[in-house]
């Protein structure tokens, strides 16, 4: 049941469709406000617990409601364009102007009438690919806090780009909430009991206290997350590959005729080592190309005598 107040009043200072476009981010985008309720609401139907159930459904129905605070500012951030459009009270070269100050204004005054689209910044549109649930609340949980952490991160940023100070206080709302959100889901997520490793299937001994020092160099660094009593550190990588004690290669066990006609197509598309064909680049190569197979075309030894190369090249 839709309430018609708001659930943060609404003040911005003046129309600015350039900011209206940045703002989609938040409507539209992948961190957006539409993702996170099509997120929280899909998992609150398939959930079996009761509490976590109520929690989902409570927490996808205000971000709903935080769906409409964000439209609504993106809205009267296109207030005037939109009517100017309208009205043509403009000339069109300052018309023109007004609706290419930044970002996807112009799309979002021409095409969709100053309403928000559910599109993100760069007009690309809303997807439901965005939704990463897996079905199981200790994977679902774990995304959930790294969504409302990313919410977060953007509002900030788009905070620190406007100073109308209506926006700032409305946007200071929406990134607050996100705080709120993930400190329910974290309560949620560590209070089942055995929470880590997601799923019920345990890990292997042998793998899951290994930590592979497959970066090596200068860099190199240790912390918790490498070194101490839980981590059995590798770093000669190379002289313990496979790590199963294996050959380290990839087999199937084929049937007689899948066997033949393996044969059959590896004999007919196998390459012959000694031969040299001439290619399209042997015929048509010239200054820059390299040693062809029967004549060295040279190169530059750096940009400026490539750039140098080329300019005598071009037709005066």
């Amino acid at each position: 049941m839709h309430n018609k107040r708001l659930q943060y009043t609404v003040r911005v200072s003046e129309p600015n469709p350039a900011l209206g476009s940045l703002l989609l981010e938040q409507f539209g985008g992948p961190d957006g406000e539409l993702a996170a309720a099509m997120r929280y609401f899909t998992q609150g139907l398939a959930e079996d617990d009761p509490g976590r159930k109520d929690m989902l459904l409570d927490i996808a129905t205000e971000e709903l409601s935080h769906l409409e605070v964000i439209g609504s500012i993106v809205s009267m951030l296109n207030k005037g364009a939109k009517s100017a459009l309208s009205e043509a009270s403009l000339e069109e070269a300052d018309l023109y102007m007004s609706l290419n100050a930044g970002g996807n204004s112009h799309t979002q005054s021409i095409l969709y009438g100053g309403g928000p689209s559910l599109t993100n910044s760069s007009g690309v549109p809303w997807t439901a690919a965005y939704i990463d649930s897996r079905g199981d609340p200790t994977c679902d949980l774990r995304s959930n806090i790294a969504a409302e952490s990313r919410a977060k991160i953007i509002y900030e940023r788009l905070i620190n780009i406007t100073d109308d100070p209506g926006i700032k206080d409305a946007l200071g709302f929406l990134m607050t909430r996100e705080v709120s959100h993930q400190k329910s889901f974290e309560k949620a997520l560590y209070s089942i009991r055995d929470n880590f490793p997601p799923g019920k299937l345990p890990g292997l001994a042998p793998y899951a206290n290994l930590y592979v020092n497959a970066s090596q160099g200068e860099g190199d660094a240790v912390g918790p997350w490498n070194e101490g009593e839980q981590w059995e550190k590798l770093d000669d990588v190379a002289g313990n590959l496979p790590l199963d004690g294996g050959d380290g290669q990839a087999s199937v066990s084929l049937g007689d005729q899948e066997m033949q006609d393996y044969a059959a197509m590896v004999g007919r598309l196998a390459s012959d080592p000694g031969a040299s064909p001439t290619t399209g680049a042997d015929l048509g190569g010239g200054p820059g190309a390299g040693k062809l197979s029967d004549e060295d075309m040279g190169g530059a030894s750096d940009m400026a005598e490539a750039k140098s190369m080329a300019r005598a090249q071009s037709p005066a």
